[in-house]
């Protein structure tokens, strides 16, 4: 009796499973960059409704990071300013300015800062652009009293005309951190100093270690750090995932 199928069909299955293979190939090399925070989030600038100009209030003005996020040291959330916090500076300055109308219309007030009758207050639907997933716990207070700046994940937002997402915040980003925290850390002083350079400090401050030798570099500054503080990050998953 002859064969039902043709030859050629012996090979069909050997066929599939090599199709197969580089279908499953070609999607997980995808999944695996497009799906990741590095390729999702870094870059995302979102508008706001006031173009608040980092690079203007705290390159240039020289404020302080925590007085618009003023529970940045005291809480795991960083906060972010009121209408209230905006409106003690621009009652006074820059009064007339058209991208300050949304800061008026949340204080109840017209251009001439006369109050509107019957208006009602409301607060500033600020556009949130750094949010770790609901199953992870960040506690900003721990990092920053323990001298990780904001610049470590947040690039440097003191420059930033419009706030982009600049680090990725992955999982492997923060173990690289709870690895090597010796990279990042820095005096409490100099936390909130984003023009902060270590090498600049570590000679205008002669610092030593503990065999007496002058401390010149960024790692043997955060290793001294870290031993001083008894600094000794996580690794579990138990750290951030409660």
């Amino acid at each position: 009796m002859a064969n039902f199928f043709p030859r050629w069909t012996n090979l069909l299955p050997l066929k599939i499973a090599v199709c197969l293979i580089f279908v499953v190939a070609g999607l997980t090399a995808a999944f695996s960059y497009y799906a990741t925070p590095k390729a999702q989030r870094v870059g995302y600038q979102p508008d706001q409704p006031i173009d608040y100009d980092h690079a203007l209030h705290v390159d240039q003005l020289g404020m302080d990071c925590r007085y618009c996020h003023s529970s940045v040291d005291k809480s795991a959330s960083a906060g972010v300013p009121t209408a209230n916090t905006c409106w003690n500076c621009h009652e006074h300055v820059q009064k007339g300015s058209p991208k300050l109308a949304p800061l008026r219309a949340a204080m109840g007030v017209d251009e001439d800062h006369a109050p509107i009758e019957g208006a009602v207050k409301k607060p500033i639907k600020w556009v949130r652009i750094h949010k770790s997933p609901d199953y992870v716990y960040f506690d900003h207070s721990a990092h920053v009293n323990r001298g990780v700046s904001c610049q470590s994940c947040h690039g440097d937002i003191h420059k930033m005309e419009k706030v982009h997402h600049d680090k990725s915040l992955s999982m492997a980003f923060c173990l690289d951190c709870h690895r090597a925290p010796e990279n990042h850390l820095r005096p409490l002083e100099e936390v909130y100093n984003l023009d902060y350079n270590a090498e600049k400090y570590l000679l205008e401050n002669e610092i030593k270690n503990e065999e007496g030798e002058r401390v010149t570099t960024q790692k043997q500054f955060g290793e001294l750090l870290k031993k001083n503080w008894s600094i000794h990050p996580k690794e579990s998953c138990a750290t951030c995932h409660r």
